[in-house]
């Protein structure tokens, strides 16, 4: 999966990438869940190319469609909680995060939860959430962040994201942007 703030042009080149592991998932027999399934980058292939060619800037007013396999953005909001943690070791871990990982919003926190969101740019909500159960428990240990367990998880694609900040409900526009407490 690629993940690009909104806004600022992602490479383009051909190829997949490859991760194991959707939520859920498993194939192998006595497997861990999630073991099954692989994950793959969204295609960009040649019908992709065209698309970008003919609606630039994701401009679809033109009556360009969108290839099948093409990549959506998903705003992504997770939620984490658990036992009391030094205020300053979830701040250094939360700015770790975003250190290792731009794509990164904003986070939110406090002794005991946290609250991060970010865009995803995936195939379809499947794979958006994937990715975003996987990402506290794979970073935990190299960004230092509390043991904390997900409680929460919304993940909603662009438009809708937009039609509920201009109908002024929904999560806020991430500004200021960085790691901040409650």
């Amino acid at each position: 999966m690629r993940r690009v703030r909104p806004g600022t042009a992602a490479s383009r080149g051909g190829g997949t990438a490859r991760a194991s592991g959707a939520a859920g998932a498993s194939s192998a027999p006595g497997g861990a869940p999630g073991e099954g399934r692989a994950l793959t980058s969204v295609a960009t292939g040649a019908a992709y190319e065209a698309y970008e060619a003919a609606n630039p800037g994701g401009d679809t007013s033109g009556g360009g469609k969108q290839p099948a396999d093409a990549p959506r953005l998903w705003h992504v909001t997770l939620s984490v909680s658990g036992e009391e943690a030094p205020l300053a070791e979830v701040r250094r871990g939360l700015e770790q995060l975003a250190h290792d990982h731009p794509f990164l919003l904003t986070s939110r926190y406090a002794g005991d939860h946290a609250e991060i969101r970010y865009w995803e740019e995936a195939r379809d909500l499947h794979d958006a959430a994937a990715v975003a159960l996987r990402l506290w428990g794979e970073h935990r240990r190299t960004a230092q962040l509390p043991p904390w367990e997900i409680v929460g998880l919304e993940v909603i694609d662009r438009e809708t994201y937009h039609q509920r900040i201009a109908e002024g409900y929904g999560p806020l526009p991430a500004a200021p942007v960085g790691v901040h407490p409650y």
